[in-house]
């Protein structure tokens, strides 16, 4: 992370305690389900990976400086980081990327033009995941919004061992014939 969007250097976050969404146990609340279920939008992945970082760096405080940029564009080109993005026509309306090591994967940041895009996005990543065979989501940091969803807290320690395992197994962010519309409700189409 940077210290903001101008500080030239990065550094390591290692929180004593670490958010993570357990992928068995997300909240999917009753008017989270009717927004998927009635809103006429489109999820798609990795089409937009450079507009869905740069959305989530366009707020006021943002930790993504250019050579952070840079990298992610880097790791998406060889295939370590994905977005998943939320269309309504031709508009990129939400969308979240993160970076995948083994059966783990790290979501860096979300963003939301309409209401509830960001939390459709993710709704449609966990799926993806549970699918995919993924076991560890990092979420770094625990926000109120991460702890709606289900989203808890754990130990450093306790991250190590779940990371140190999730490390040995391979998990796939585009899993064969997958399709995200399978039990989420109409409307969307990968």
């Amino acid at each position: 992370m940077a210290a903001s969007r101008d500080d030239p250097t990065i550094h390591w976050v290692d929180p004593r305690l670490r958010g993570i969404l357990q992928l068995d146990d997300f909240h999917i609340s009753r008017s989270l389900r009717h927004r998927i279920a009635h809103w006429n939008c489109t999820i798609r992945t990795n089409t937009a990976f450079s507009e869905v970082v740069a959305a989530c760096a366009d707020r006021p405080e943002t930790w993504i400086n250019a050579q952070i940029f840079a990298l992610y564009a880097s790791l998406h080109a060889l295939g370590h980081a994905h977005s998943l993005e939320v269309w309504e026509g031709d508009d990129l309306v939400g969308g979240t990327y993160g970076v995948v090591l083994g059966s783990a994967f790290f979501g860096e940041s979300m963003f939301s033009r309409r209401t509830d895009a960001s939390k459709v996005a993710l709704a449609y990543l966990m799926h993806r995941l549970r699918a995919g065979g993924f076991t560890l989501f990092d979420t770094q940091f625990l926000t109120p919004h991460l702890a709606s969803l289900g989203g808890v807290e754990i130990s450093r320690a306790d991250y190590r061992k779940r990371l140190a395992k999730a490390l040995t197994h391979t998990a796939r962010f585009e899993p064969p014939g997958y399709s995200p519309s399978t039990g989420s409700g109409g409307g969307a189409s990968g």
